[in-house]
């Protein structure tokens, strides 16, 4: 993926954006994570997380996610998704997701592989699990024929750019836990959640009853970096073990954790993804109105999923990259991320409108 110079003539004479609007992850690091890892670059320290960078991320965590939190930080968010399962499920056990979840079709099978556990995916029209469609695998529980429905996974913000509010994520907990399960939230975009709820992110989490969760770091201005909070030590259980099977113990942790600190000091985290947040509805607000761009729900998050004429997408592709949502739907997926401009934006919708306008 990558900006043509062969461009439609209808976006020949104007100017392009600097930023590319296919995913988070297309964006450099943030200048004040640069930084840290810069002066983390000093000296030697013990490896392995046993330093002082670890001790005081993991600190940073707990005061925003409770005393008790037990972190783990990780390489990238399928090492994070992989380590956390594998913490909460027996050998036996399976893991209920919507359909479309990032560990369902966006990690290359990695929980089947290498926890050897069976995803069950749930179609919805949203990306959103509701408590009700858990009750069709309960008959599952305590049948010797059948894998155990062990563990729920829910993704916040979701893959569709949805939201669950703290109250459903509550619903959705006291329903898993009546049932003797565990519920993990895939946190990859989660500072993209806590922004636009506007909640305390222990609200979000482990008040409300998640017992895991993988957080995001490398979508939010971190080079690379994911953490796995489990909401005390019994759960964590042997997730220190667990990790290092799944190759996602850094011997120089102290990198890891340094974005860390940087991230979660003075809630630049939260911030980042605000702004995110922002560049989105501005994006959504130009778009709407163009006739031909169809948006069926509103944008909350960094993430829109407009319908534009299908002719108009190989040209904006070209100009500015991003993806190709659903082709049956002519739908394409629109990311803002925390150094997007109000001058991206803006660039970028004139250049829809003008595609758009010659190919409805």
């Amino acid at each position: 993926m990558k900006p043509s110079d062969n461009l439609h003539p209808a976006l020949v004479a104007l100017p392009r954006p600097q930023g590319w609007f296919g995913s988070d992850n297309q964006s450099g690091a943030h200048p004040q994570v640069l930084e840290a890892v810069q002066r983390a670059n000093t000296g030697y320290v013990t490896g392995y997380g046993d330093d002082p960078y670890t001790a005081q991320a993991t600190d940073l965590f707990r005061h925003r996610f409770g005393a008790d939190t037990q972190v783990l930080f990780t390489f990238n968010g399928t090492g994070a998704n992989v380590t956390a399962l594998q913490a909460l499920l027996p050998k036996y056990g399976a893991v209920i997701c919507p359909a479309g979840a990032h560990i369902d079709v966006d990690e290359t099978g990695a929980p089947e592989r290498i926890l050897g556990a069976k995803l069950i995916d749930v179609p919805t029209p949203d990306g959103k699990l509701r408590p009700e469609q858990l009750n069709d695998y309960l008959h599952f529980i305590g049948v010797q024929h059948h894998v155990q429905p062990a563990v729920v996974s829910i993704t916040q913000s979701t893959e569709l750019g949805t939201l669950y509010t703290v109250d459903e994520i509550a619903s959705i907990a006291d329903a898993v836990h009546r049932h003797g399960m565990l519920l993990h939230l895939d946190g990859a975009r989660i500072a993209n959640a806590v922004a636009a709820l506007g909640c305390d992110p222990r609200d979000m989490t482990f008040d409300a009853g998640v017992d895991a969760v993988s957080f995001g770091g490398t979508k939010n201005g971190l080079l690379y970096g994911e953490a796995v909070l489990f909401k005390d030590g019994a759960t964590a259980g042997g997730a220190i073990y667990l990790r290092k099977q799944a190759t996602q113990l850094a011997s120089k942790m102290r990198f890891i954790s340094a974005q860390m600190i940087a991230l979660l000091h003075d809630d630049l985290w939260i911030r980042n993804a605000a702004h995110a947040n922002a560049m989105a509805s501005r994006l959504d607000k130009a778009v709407r109105a163009i006739p031909g761009v169809t948006l069926d729900r509103p944008t909350v998050v960094n993430s829109l999923f407009p319908a534009i004429p299908s002719a108009a997408i190989g040209p904006l592709q070209a100009w500015v990259p991003h993806y190709t949502w659903n082709d049956a739907l002519s739908q394409v997926r629109w990311v803002c991320s925390f150094d997007t401009t109000e001058t991206d934006i803006d660039q970028f919708a004139a250049g829809v409108a003008a595609v758009v306008r010659v190919t409805a």
